[in-house]
């Protein structure tokens, strides 16, 4: 079993390389944001796994903010939405050759941490996306956790949507490291559920509603998988 899952993931990992290879390659022939897109949906239809959504995404929002627990979760909010997104993520991404051009092509959004340079950067970068009428995505845990225990969520998110006063969407993503993990060479395919939570306005008189967003997301997710024991 250890040998299928092994040789599961090193296919997957080709597909996804592949995708990243076909995006880039197709940037400049196609309108944003079809490059990606395409790319995401041949991931998406190569690897078998499939999608059930919960809830309604909004029509107005203009942030999505998403749990983050495997390489998928890109691929999967590029095909569940027709928007435009923009992702924010550490520069140190943008760095690694190849991905980073796939990061830097369609004009995502770099961030440095703990740099009050990089803080300015990131408003105005996140006001341009904006008014190009892109959707601000972020990982508001700021790196994967492969646990059913939410990271503590990083401000920058919440620095973006109360400066810009944005219609802000909680995502929650179920269980996508129990089908792509990088760190186990391990992959399957099946079915991934998807969860949008109610859209709201960020204000930022509410010193507390990134961390208390992070309370309801877990909320969300733990009650997904205690009504549903075979995901356990």
């Amino acid at each position: 079993m250890k040998i299928f899952a092994r040789l599961s993931w090193l296919y997957a990992t080709i597909i996804i390389f592949s995708a990243l290879t076909m995006m880039i390659a197709t940037y400049y022939l196609l309108p944003r944001p079809y490059s990606r897109k395409i790319s995401s949906w041949f991931i998406r239809f190569s690897i078998f796994y499939t999608i059930k959504i919960q809830g309604k995404e909004d029509p107005e929002a203009q942030m999505f903010l998403v749990n983050h627990q495997s390489d998928l979760d890109i691929g999967i909010m590029e095909t569940i939405t027709k928007k435009d997104l923009t992702w924010v993520a550490k520069k140190s991404l943008f760095d690694i050759p190849f991905f980073g051009l796939a990061l830097r092509l369609p004009e995502d959004i770099a961030v440095e941490r703990e740099s009050k340079t990089s803080l300015v950067k990131l408003l105005r970068d996140a006001k341009n996306r904006l008014d190009k009428k892109r959707i601000i995505t972020m990982f508001p845990e700021g790196t994967r956790s492969t646990s059913e225990k939410m990271l503590p969520f990083k401000n920058g998110a919440k620095v973006i949507a109360d400066k810009y006063k944005l219609r802000v969407q909680p995502i929650v993503l179920m269980q996508t490291s129990k089908y792509y993990n990088i760190k186990n060479f391990y992959y399957k395919p099946g079915q991934i559920t998807v969860l949008f939570m109610d859209s709201f306005i960020a204000d930022k008189s509410d010193e507390h509603w990134l961390e208390n967003l992070r309370v309801n997301m877990q909320k969300e997710y733990d009650n997904e998988l205690a009504n549903n024991p075979s995901r356990r």
